[in-house]
């Protein structure tokens, strides 16, 4: 798809979460091939040794941006851990308290301070809520790359995100998981588990259980076409990003974006590569080289389209935000910012352009779920409303509460099973209260998250992405699992 001659580049104490001592300044966690993260980050060498705070100099939090928070706490009824706890080093004034501390000489890098920095989600309701414009988006991902380096994790916490770092951004790995995973529940596995106890003795165990995915053979071992061409007057060519887990899990979903794309007059280039765009890793602050590599192959895949179209919310926000995660890179921060203002939700492509194919009537009663790297960090709040309400006989109904986190958060409501399971069950209650027929969602890790607890409440409910609404309005085709 690159046709340019660029070469695709390989304070308190309530908190969950453990945490070891920190390490001895200067040692740096994170450096190259460092288990800890596995990290293979040659620049990470160049960090002075020793330092003398507990930041190093390579990208910290920036004061500039430190400074823009005048502390009002129009953030805390949005912030989840603040929500739960009421703790202010658990709010996002509280942790850029934190964050400045780190950059004063003599600090350091105390477990107390990783805690916080872990409890945070990253769902970013605070940077909509914030009326001074603080870019707390910016702020814990840079803080986060931090943490990764200069924090040794004990072994339980550096091995669970080992394994997941080494399995879900690896769609191949993945796809050879699945039929086992496949096997286990139609075997009846997970009830006998369930029975044991075992689950409960173990949390994080427990999360993993409960969110491993529902999926066919077919849909997981079946790929889509590199290329769906569009039907009618030819708009433009998209390219789609299939991502990590949405492409083994969600093959349908990434199936109903391309055929929507396709009846709306696009052509669409659904390569095989990237196998990750590095989102995963890069909201928790790991593997900084990887994600870097990641990034830049994104970048040289995609950047010949008119648009690079994203279905999954978590993608969107991390390549919307290369640029600032390339910043220091001279080759490629200025082909990063050039993709990241052409790269777009689905809902935000399609709330564009005048529709051509027609909608036919959908009788369903609908709850829209924000998810949050689509809602706060990419401000996509009206247009996936838009697109749904225009679906003749649809009734889009709105959850209480629709500002705060699922609990989901990418990895987060496995690697801190306790908090993640509180905001998943809230979100599932408020979601029920609607009497909704099914469930809209714009990300994979939130549908996860509110399916199992939907059948925790024992009130199940289908979920589906926008686009598979949309397809089913203009196909005319029935719903998979509708009521």
């Amino acid at each position: 798809m690159s046709g340019n001659g660029r070469s695709p580049a390989g304070g308190g104490e309530r908190a969950n979460g453990g945490g070891a001592e920190a390490t001895t300044a200067g040692a740096a966690p994170g450096g190259p091939g460092d288990p800890a993260t596995g990290s293979q980050d040659p620049a990470a060498t160049a960090v002075a040794s020793p330092i003398d705070r507990a930041f190093d100099d390579r990208r910290p939090p920036q004061i500039e941006l430190i400074e823009d928070c005048v502390h009002c706490g129009f953030c805390l009824p949005t912030c989840p851990t603040y929500v739960l706890w009421h703790e202010e080093m658990d709010s996002p004034r509280g942790r850029i308290v934190l964050m400045k501390s780190g950059l004063e000489e003599g600090s350091e890098l105390s477990p107390t301070m990783v805690r916080h920095f872990d409890n945070c989600l990253g769902c970013m309701a605070c940077v909509t809520a914030c009326p001074s414009g603080v870019r707390y988006d910016k702020l814990i991902e840079d803080t986060r790359q931090q943490v990764e380096r200069h924090h040794e994790r004990d072994p339980s916490d550096r091995g669970l995100r080992r394994l997941l770092f080494e399995t879900f951004p690896r769609p191949g790995r993945l796809r050879a998981l699945a039929p086992g995973l496949i096997l286990y529940r139609r075997l009846g596995l997970d009830r006998l588990v369930e029975r044991s106890g075992l689950l409960e003795r173990f949390p994080r165990l427990r999360a993993l259980e409960n969110l491993a995915p529902a999926a066919s053979a077919a849909d997981v071992l079946r790929p889509l076409p590199t290329f769906v061409p569009a039907r009618g007057e030819r708009r433009g060519t998209v390219g789609l990003l299939q991502g990590c887990v949405q492409r083994v899990f969600f093959r349908r979903v990434n199936a109903a974006t391309a055929l929507v794309l396709s009846a709306e007059g696009y052509d669409v280039a659904i390569p095989r590569a990237p196998r990750c765009c590095g989102a995963l890793m890069y909201h928790t602050g790991g593997r900084e080289a990887e994600t870097a590599a990641l990034a830049r192959e994104t970048i040289a895949t995609f950047e010949d389209c008119d648009h690079l179209v994203v279905n999954a919310a978590g993608c969107g926000s991390a390549i919307k935000h290369y640029d600032h995660q390339l910043r220091d890179d001279p080759e490629w921060r200025e082909r990063a910012g050039e993709l990241a203002g052409r790269t777009r939700d689905l809902s935000e492509l399609l709330a564009d352009i005048e529709p051509r194919a027609e909608r036919g009537p959908l009788p369903l009663r609908v709850a829209y779920h924000d998810a949050c790297h689509l809602a706060h960090a990419q401000g996509v709040r009206a247009q996936p409303r838009e697109l749904l309400r225009a679906i003749p006989e649809l009734d889009l109904v709105e959850p209480a509460d629709w500002e705060i986190c699922c609990g989901s958060a990418g990895v987060y409501n496995l690697v801190n099973p306790e908090a993640g399971r509180a905001l998943g069950a809230r979100k599932a209650a408020n979601l029920l209260a609607t009497e909704a027929d099914a469930v809209a969602s714009g990300n994979p890790g939130c549908s996860l998250q509110i399916r199992a607890h939907l059948e925790e409440a024992c009130r199940p409910l289908p979920l589906y992405h926008p686009a598979e609404l949309l397809w089913a309005s203009i196909s005319g085709r029935p719903l998979a699992g509708a009521p």
